[in-house]
Formats: structure tokens, C-alpha cells, sequence
């Protein structure tokens, strides 16, 4: 009988050899050589799934953003479980995206080397755009949700808080991403700084309580 080749898990298994990478060493460091020998696979493997670095380097952008959204959706049912209101799922969805631990910082090294290489290249930026079109999808969602049980102010439209709290999240991790580990200096941005911030624009944009949960 013919062998199955699992071919998602073969993408899979280049696609977390090349974030080891960006995350260790660099974009600059990624070769199809590289990956092939991190991946513990042959050349002709990688060049088999992937024709070019910067489909090797979409590829794991879509697996990254696609691992976070994952995390996402899960928060939003065990708020339900706990009945959390949605400003507290909001925030540590948004959270998601910060860079404020050895996980997420990871994620943020892939992203940020897959928007660098948007500038040059036109699939790779239309992706980028689709990426902020679903964040701020959700977020315009649960600024609706939050109207209906009454965190939100009746009358609110969610496109504008939407965009401000996805252009903060963006902010906050190029200012995290951007900084040395572990070392920062006294005027650097930390964590705890960003997570406040952050948990603060959050509240102003659903400042009410939940009804559902009364």
C-alpha cells in the first residue's frame, strides 16, 4: 500500500523551522538551506512545498495569525463559561498580539519580518491587509455585542474603535518588539506599561455592565 503523505503537516514542519529562525537569528538568516537543515529535512523537500522564501515566510505568517486567533476564539467561550464581560475578553484578546512574552514575542519576530517584506511585495501586503481587516472585524463585533448587553453607549459606531484600538495594539508591540531582551532602559516601554494602557482604552470604550449576566 502507497504511503499517505500528510502534506499540511509537511508545510507545517517547514513553517515552524523558519519562525525558530526569524525568532533566533533573523529574516536576513533564513535560506532555503537553513530551513531545510532546521526543519531536519532535505532541500528538496522545502523547495518541494515552497518556492521562494517569501512563500516559506507567508506561510508561517498565516500559521502565526492563525495560532492567535485560535487563542482568540477560545477565550471568547470560556468568557462565556466564566460570564466575563466582553471588555475583559477584548483585552486579552488584544493581548494576544503584544509581544510580552517568550511565545508572543516569537509570533511578533515573524510578523514584523513578514511586514518588512510587504513593502516589496504585492501578495504579501494584500495578506497583511486581510490580517487588519479580520482584527478589526472582531473588534467592530464586539463593539456591536457590547451595545446589545449594555457595556457599549447606545448609538456608538464600532468602525472607529475598532481601528483605534488595532492602530494601539500595533503601536504598543513595535515599542515592545523593538526593544532589547531582557535588558530596558528607564524610559523604555514595559510590559506592565502596555498591558495597562491597553486595559484602560479597552474600558473607555466599554465603560457600562453587562446585562446579561444580572
Amino acid at each position: 500500500m502507497p504511503k499517505v503523505v500528510d502534506h499540511q503537516a509537511r508545510r507545517v514542519q517547514v513553517a515552524d523551522a523558519v519562525q525558530r529562525l526569524v525568532t533566533e537569528q533573523g529574516l536576513d538568516r533564513v535560506t532555503v538551506a537553513r530551513t531545510a537543515e532546521e526543519a531536519g529535512v532535505s532541500v528538496g523537500h522545502v523547495q518541494h512545498y515552497f518556492a521562494s522564501k517569501d512563500e516559506m515566510l507567508l506561510f508561517t505568517h498565516e500559521r502565526v495569525v492563525a495560532t492567535i486567533l485560535e487563542r482568540v476564539s477560545t477565550l471568547e467561550e470560556r468568557s462565556a463559561r466564566r460570564r466575563q464581560p466582553i471588555r475583559d475578553v477584548v483585552v486579552e484578546g488584544l493581548a494576544e498580539w503584544l509581544p510580552v512574552d517568550a511565545r508572543r514575542r516569537s509570533a511578533f519576530r515573524v510578523t514584523l519580518a513578514f511586514l518588512g517584506r510587504t513593502v516589496d511585495n504585492p501578495k504579501l501586503a494584500r495578506a497583511h491587509a486581510e490580517t487588519g481587516r479580520r482584527i478589526r472585524g472582531m473588534l467592530a463585533r464586539a463593539v456591536h455585542n457590547g451595545m446589545e448587553c449594555g457595556e457599549v453607549p447606545e448609538g456608538t459606531d464600532p468602525a472607529p474603535p475598532a481601528l483605534a484600538l488595532h492602530s494601539l495594539v500595533e503601536g504598543l508591540a513595535l515599542q515592545l518588539g523593538a526593544q532589547p531582551e531582557p535588558d530596558t532602559g528607564p524610559d523604555d516601554v514595559t510590559a506592565a506599561a502596555a498591558l495597562e494602557l491597553l486595559t484602560a482604552r479597552v474600558h473607555a470604550v466599554f465603560p457600562g455592565r453587562c446585562r446579561q449576566y444580572e
